[in-house]
């Protein structure tokens, strides 16, 4: 699972996801990506999932890129627990993902293979996701 190695806090708040991605809104690597068409948190286990199916699906060739890391620490209260006493211990690491943003980049591969392992790592995910093309590719 992706988690960062140290952070200057052990547990964040909440906050709120509003507006459109202003970074990582078009491709850079690859030439195929998939771009997020609404806003979540995604956890690293749901990351790892969606990574796993389109390399599978790829059969390693070709070069896959994460664009997003899961860097925000979520906590959460044992079941059965009384209010009060404290905020809950880390469980999972998550990645806030806004609108706009490009996800995984696929590059080496030809297009119908690339569309369908990014459709299998769409359905990993718990958002609704759009295939994209590069402008430079050759037709």
């Amino acid at each position: 699972m992706l988690q960062p190695k140290r952070t200057k806090y052990k547990k964040k708040q909440k906050g709120r996801i509003r507006g459109n991605s202003k970074k990582g809104i078009f491709l850079s690597r690859g030439l195929y990506g998939i771009k997020s068409l609404e806003g979540s948190w995604i956890t690293s286990r749901q990351l790892e999932a969606a990574r796993i199916a389109a390399t599978r699906y790829m059969k390693r060739e070709g070069k896959l890129w994460i664009n997003i890391f899961p860097d925000k620490p979520a906590t959460k209260k044992p079941q059965e627990v009384r209010m009060g006493k404290g905020k809950g211990p880390v469980e999972f690491w998550v990645s806030v993902v806004k609108p706009g943003r490009i996800l995984f980049e696929i590059d080496g591969i030809e297009m119908k293979i690339a569309k369908e392992a990014l459709r299998l790592a769409a359905q990993k995910l718990p958002i609704k996701v759009k295939f994209i093309v590069s402008n430079e590719i050759k037709t």
